[in-house]
This record gives structure tokens, C-alpha cells and sequence, in this order.
């Protein structure tokens, strides 16, 4: 379990005026988790103004399960073996990932007896 806070923020990332200095960026949320284990993580997240507490740690929370998916598409398939050239090549080998590891879960969840489309 973790607690979360957040506040709106302006980030030093806005249009760069000179010598490396920048003008303040949009306002955007910054969320401070504070996880059961005493570790403390830190994120910027764009979302409305009007988002809710609960929204923040829910956007924050999903993130997580994308990240797993890229990490195990990198390990079991390939994701990061591409040596191609181009943009478009790069983009193929990517698309054919994604669709092999769509299948694949398709398999496991097929095999675990779960319905498919829920």
C-alpha cells in the first residue's frame, strides 16, 4: 500500500531563453508516493487540473503493467535485438513484437482457462 500527495506544479522545462536557462513549462500535477517500504517515488503527470487524487495514483499505478509488458517483450521476444536503419524498419520490427506478444498472452490466458475478451 502507498499514500499519495499531489500539487500543481510549474516545471523548469518551458522554452529555453539563454544559456541553458529555461522558461516555466505549462502547469502539471506532481505526485509524491510514499510506499509502505519507506521508499518515496516522484512523478510529473499531465493530466486536468480537475483530476482527482484517486486518478493520479490510478495513471500512475497502470504505468506499471505497460512497463512490464515492454520488459517481457524485450526478454522473451526480441524488442530490443532491432539493428535495423530506418524509421520504417524500426517501426515493422516493433509492430511484429507487439503482435507476437498479443498472441502469446492470448495462449496463456487461453491455457489458464480464462474467457477471452474480459
Amino acid at each position: 500500500m502507498a499514500a499519495f500527495a499531489a500539487m500543481r506544479v510549474r516545471s523548469a522545462e518551458g522554452e529555453q531563453i539563454r544559456q541553458g536557462r529555461h522558461l516555466p513549462s505549462e502547469e502539471v500535477w506532481l505526485v509524491g508516493e510514499h510506499r509502505s517500504s519507506g521508499e518515496r517515488k516522484y512523478y510529473l503527470a499531465n493530466l486536468p487540473d480537475d483530476a482527482t487524487l484517486e486518478e493520479l495514483a490510478a495513471a500512475i499505478k497502470a504505468r506499471w503493467i505497460y512497463e512490464q509488458g515492454h520488459q517481457q517483450m524485450k526478454k522473451e521476444l526480441g524488442l530490443d535485438h532491432c539493428e535495423r536503419r530506418s524509421w520504417t524498419g524500426l517501426h515493422r520490427h516493433a509492430l511484429i513484437t507487439m503482435i507476437a506478444f498479443c498472441f502469446l498472452q492470448h495462449l496463456r490466458r487461453k491455457e489458464r482457462g480464462e474467457k477471452q475478451g474480459s
